[in-house]
C-alpha cells in the first residue's frame, strides 16, 4: 500500500533528525500462506522502534534480531521464516533486510509523486535463501528515474547479479472525499484515515468549521459546489455526499458529474434518492444514466448499523468491496484463501 510508504519515509525522517539509522524489511516472497503477501514491509530503527507490520506480530521480533548486523555492517541480507510450525498459516515468508537511507532527491521525488498522484514501482533484488548476498536491494521507478533505498547501495551491481526480482506497481494513495460537514462525517472521516486514506472534507461556505473538527483529514474545503476544484479525482477517490442537505447534495452531484472515481455514494433513504435522481434527470437528462448507475444509495452494506460509528464502517466496508471487486460474504462460507 502507497500510504504504508510514505509512512515509512515519515518514520525514517524523524529518525534521521534523532541521528538512528533505519532499516527497511520486506516480504519479497512466499511459499504457501500467510497472514500477509509479499509487498509488506515495516522499517526498524536503531531504538527499536518499528513502522508498519510484515504478520500478525510473530514475525517481527525475529527481523528485529536479523536486523541487528545489517545496522552493524550494512549489508542486506535475506532471512526465511518458517510459519508452519509458529503461525499455523502453513507458509515460508522470504524478507530482504537492508538499510533504508535515501537521499534528498529520492525524498524530493517521492513527495512529487504523492502530490501528482502519480503510479510508481518497487523492485526488490533478492535470493529465497538466507543470507548476505552482492546486489541484494531494493530500488524505487518514478518518473522514469531510479532511486536506491540505500543510497549507499550500487545500482549496477544488482543489474549485473542472477538474483530474482520482486516488483511491485504502487497506485496513487486512497482518497476519500466526504460532502459534508455534520457528526457523521467526522466519524466517517477518523475511520477512513484509520485505513490509511488520504482524506477530503468539502463544507459549504457557512460551515463553522475547519480541519481542527475533522481528526484524520489532510484537506478541508468551505466552499460553495460551483467553486469546487475537481481535476484530483481518480480510479483511486471515493466520494461520499454527506451534507444532510437536499440542495446541496443535488448541487455536488451536478459538479461531479463529469468526474470519474472508483466509488460514489449518496446518504440517506431510498426515496430522498429518488428525490434526489428526479431533481437531476430535470436537469441534465443526457448525463444522468451514466451518472445514476454509478451512485451506491443509500451508501453502505446492509450491517445493521446505527450509530454514527457503525454507518462509517458499513459505508467504509463497501466501499472497499467495490474498489475491490469483491462480493461480501461471511468468510465461513468463502471457499479458498480468506484473503484471495
Amino acid at each position: 500500500m502507497t500510504h504504508e510508504i510514505k509512512d515509512i519515509l515519515n518514520a525514517h525522517l524523524r529518525a534521521a533528525e534523532n541521528g538512528l539509522k533505519t532499516v527497511l524489511a520486506t516480504v519479497v516472497d512466499l511459499d504457501g500462506s500467510s497472514y500477509r503477501k509479499p509487498g509488506v514491509r515495516m522499517l526498524i530503527a536503531e531504538n527499536g522502534q518499528m513502522t508498519g507490520a510484515v504478520s500478525g506480530g510473530c514475525v517481527e521480533k525475529d527481523i528485529a534480531r536479523n536486523a541487528e548486523s545489517v545496522f552493524k555492517d550494512g549489508e542486506a541480507v535475506m532471512m526465511t521464516y518458517d510459519g508452519r510450525y509458529r503461525l499455523g498459516c502453513e507458509g515460508v515468508l522470504y524478507i530482504l533486510i537492508e538499510i533504508f537511507n535515501p537521499d534528498k532527491e529520492f525524498i524530493s521525488a517521492f513527495h512529487q509523486c504523492l502530490e501528482k498522484r502519480d503510479h510508481f514501482k518497487i523492485l526488490s533484488h533478492y535470493r529465497k535463501e538466507e543470507g548476505a548476498f552482492s546486489g541484494l536491494g531494493s530500488y524505487i521507478w518514478m518518473d522514469e528515474n531510479k532511486f536506491p533505498v540505500n543510497r549507499d547501495n550500487d545500482i549496477s551491481t544488482s543489474e549485473q547479479t542472477d538474483l530474482k526480482i520482486f516488483e511491485r506497481e504502487m497506485p496513487p494513495c486512497f482518497k476519500l472525499m466526504i460532502f459534508g460537514a455534520e457528526h457523521d462525517a467526522v466519524q466517517l472521516c477518523k475511520y477512513a484515515a484509520l485505513n490509511g486514506w488520504e482524506v477530503s472534507v468539502i463544507a459549504g461556505p457557512l460551515e463553522a468549521k475547519t480541519i481542527e473538527n475533522f481528526p484524520g483529514a489532510s484537506e478541508f474545503h468551505s466552499v460553495a459546489p460551483d467553486a469546487l476544484i475537481l481535476d484530483k479525482i481518480d480510479n483511486q477517490t471515493a466520494i461520499v455526499i454527506m451534507s444532510h442537505n437536499f440542495a446541496n447534495d443535488l448541487r455536488y452531484l451536478i459538479e461531479l458529474k463529469e468526474t470519474d472515481p472508483a466509488y460514489i455514494g449518496l446518504l440517506g433513504p431510498a426515496h430522498r434518492r429518488e428525490k434526489l435522481y428526479a431533481q437531476f434527470i430535470e436537469y441534465y437528462p443526457e448525463d444522468a444514466e451514466r451518472l445514476i448507475d454509478r451512485i451506491h444509495g443509500p451508501a453502505g452494506l446492509n450491517i445493521g448499523a446505527e450509530t454514527p460509528q457503525e454507518i462509517a464502517i458499513s459505508i467504509l466496508s463497501e466501499i472497499l468491496s467495490v474498489v475491490r471487486d469483491k462480493k461480501p460474504i461471511l468468510l465461513k462460507e468463502k471457499k479458498g484463501g480468506i484473503h484471495a
